[in-house]
């Protein structure tokens, strides 16, 4: 028995067999081996202890979460969002797990794992300045257009911004001292070759922001107005004495001289001017 199929349905068939049905919006169980990190990722470091609590949560539990993907390729996929549950799905023995599947470009990818990430406020300080960083220059937003973003004030954006002028070692001092954004703000009004003594100090001395503030406050001030010598200023002091009675003297013998006394920050000029044309002295009346 021979059937007749038309073009159209043969079409159509193909269509159906090329492009699998949409995933967007569905939860999807994927294996773990063909999902791939977001090159965007802001976290740069996970605690070993914390994914392993994570990862015997999940054993009981299972993932209350489904972490977020797009597919790349026919056989694989990138995480937008969910890494730590991935990595801790991992150490569970995990081969597959539920993950909600989106759609989307590199960028609007990337901007999803920076955003998300940032949501969720378990980043590190630096982690955080560092993603918003990337939100600022990767897709040309001011300061304005991320805090819309993230639901955060402008000045928001921007103390979390300054933290990124501490150094590598300024940060690790910070984060192993269990420092505050505020005493690394703190830190910040310091030139930066006292950034990393006084970082250390503050975490040495487990001060509290009052404390750490009250220790730059004292820095600067001790850097504006270093404290002078009681014995130069008291040689300074007969030095202008000496000046003064010589010219004193001068003008005494009928020669025009002047003092001109400077001072700045940095120094002290003093410029004597004589004048090249003498009074002439009172002479004894000559008989006529």
């Amino acid at each position: 028995m021979a059937f007749l199929i038309k073009e159209e349905e043969i079409s159509a068939s193909r269509r159906f067999f090329a492009d699998p049905p949409s995933e967007n919006g569905k939860i999807v169980e994927i294996e773990a081996a063909a999902i791939r990190p977001n090159p965007a990722q802001p976290r740069r470091e996970f605690d070993t202890e914390a994914l392993l609590a994570l990862a015997e949560s999940i054993r009981r539990h299972g993932i209350l979460q489904p972490p977020v993907v797009r597919r790349i390729t026919r056989d694989s996929y990138e995480l937008i969002a969910g890494e730590r549950r991935l990595r801790a799905a991992l150490l569970c023995g995990m081969t597959t797990l539920p993950c909600l599947v989106r759609e989307g470009e590199d960028d609007e990818s990337a901007e999803l794992a920076i955003v998300e990430n940032l949501q969720r406020r378990d980043l590190n300080m630096f982690e955080e300045a560092g993603a918003i960083a990337s939100l600022c220059d990767r897709f040309r937003l001011t300061q304005e257009q991320v805090g819309a973003r993230l639901s955060v004030s402008q000045s928001y954006v921007a103390n979390k911004l300054r933290l990124l002028r501490l150094s590598g070692k300024e940060r690790e001092v910070v984060l192993t001292g269990r420092l505050t954004e505020r005493h690394a703000r703190a830190a910040l009004r310091l030139p930066e070759e006292r950034r990393l003594s006084a970082l250390s100090r503050m975490a040495a001395e487990e001060m509290n922001v009052a404390a750490a503030e009250k220790l730059v406050d004292h820095l600067l001030a001790e850097k504006k107005g270093k404290p002078r010598h009681t014995g130069v200023i008291k040689d300074i002091r007969i030095f202008y004495n000496s000046v003064d009675r010589a010219i004193k003297l001068v003008r005494e013998a009928g020669i025009g001289v002047r003092a001109v006394r400077r001072e700045t920050e940095d120094e002290i000029e003093l410029i004597v001017r004589i004048e090249k044309k003498q009074e002439k002295t009172p002479s004894s009346k000559q008989d006529r």
